[in-house]
């Protein structure tokens, strides 16, 4: 027996943002049963078409909007359509699992890209570093500005994600957030992860990055000779704050070590080696990889006012 089936749009105005545009839902009425699917697709009311059920206008911004609801809208008749052919039972709930359960789910990339960051942010000083975390927010920040400039969307199904789409994407980083290229690569290598992700849970079908080709640029880095060197460690402050600022970077010149670990350095990290001196033993924040490092006359010399500070800091003992 034909049950009736009715669908249209429907917009929550109880839920306006702060921008002043309300979320579109995709409502579908099955023999007197009411359901409602989030399109996660927002717009400004008075730019909406009850009766026609679209986005007015005619700019690009309309016609995309226009095209993934009708897709989308494509989706459930089609979904309706299988339930009755293979002679099932007609319900509310079993229309839902077809369009979410069998067929494709409707998954959206900056959700995806906030979970992912979400489980980062708990993984934070036991398998990553917080600078990790921070570039991976910060490339979902410029994801999220690109979408809003290219596509006025808040987010995007993952699976209208193309080659177009990341080229763009990397023009926009360049041009728009006037990004070098190396910072680009970082940016766009953070996001093919999230699409890494989602081709391995099956989400997409197709890689966007097949054609995609970036290179990271050497940069050649001057490097400080034992007379500039000298000038620095040499240099009177008038501050304390300076004094620091100066005994630590000179340390690092000394050791090689990255300011992070120096940072993290402990008292029990410096030990006497077979040839009875000092010598550091850690391990690399960025790396996790063991470092071993001889401690010099003039690196002894800034630990000793390094360990002195960060143990007056702590309460405990002077560094001997």
């Amino acid at each position: 027996m034909n049950k009736s089936f009715v669908l249209n749009f429907n917009l929550k105005l109880a839920r306006k943002s702060e921008k002043g545009t309300v979320p579109i839902y995709l409502r579908f009425t099955l023999d007197g049963t009411r359901s409602e699917i989030a399109t996660k697709r927002y717009v400004f009311p008075e730019k909406w078409n009850v009766v026609a059920q679209k986005v007015i206008g005619n700019t690009e911004e309309a016609r995309s909007l226009n095209a993934y609801l009708k897709s989308l809208e494509q989706q459930v008749y089609n979904a309706h359509r299988e339930l009755m052919e293979n002679k099932m039972p007609l319900t509310a709930q079993n229309l839902k699992k077809k369009l979410y359960g069998e067929s494709k789910e409707l998954i959206f990339l900056v959700e995806v890209f906030k979970q992912h960051n979400k489980e980062l942010a708990q993984l934070v000083n036991k398998e990553y570093a917080p600078a990790t975390l921070k570039r991976y927010e910060t490339a979902l920040r410029h994801l999220r500005g690109y979408l809003k400039w290219k596509h006025n969307l808040d987010d995007i199904d993952i699976n209208q994600i193309d080659h177009a789409f990341v080229t763009s994407f990397d023009f926009y980083l360049r041009s728009v957030r006037n990004c070098n290229n190396n910072s680009t690569y970082k940016y766009v290598k953070n996001f093919k992860k999230i699409i890494r992700f989602c081709l391995t849970n099956g989400w997409i079908n197709k890689d966007p990055f097949a054609q995609y080709k970036i290179k990271i640029r050497e940069v050649e880095r001057e490097r400080l000779t034992e007379e500039e060197l000298q000038i620095i460690a040499s240099k009177n402050f008038s501050t304390s704050r300076l004094v620091v600022a100066r005994d630590v970077f000179v340390f690092c010149c000394f050791t090689g070590l990255a300011f992070v670990d120096v940072k993290n350095l402990r008292r029990n990290m410096i030990s006497t080696g077979i040839d009875g001196q000092k010598w550091i033993f850690t391990n690399r924040q960025k790396t996790d990889t063991a470092s071993r490092i001889p401690l010099l006359p003039a690196s002894l010399e800034k630990l000793n006012v390094i360990m002195i500070i960060r143990n007056a800091l702590l309460r405990i003992k002077y560094f001997p």
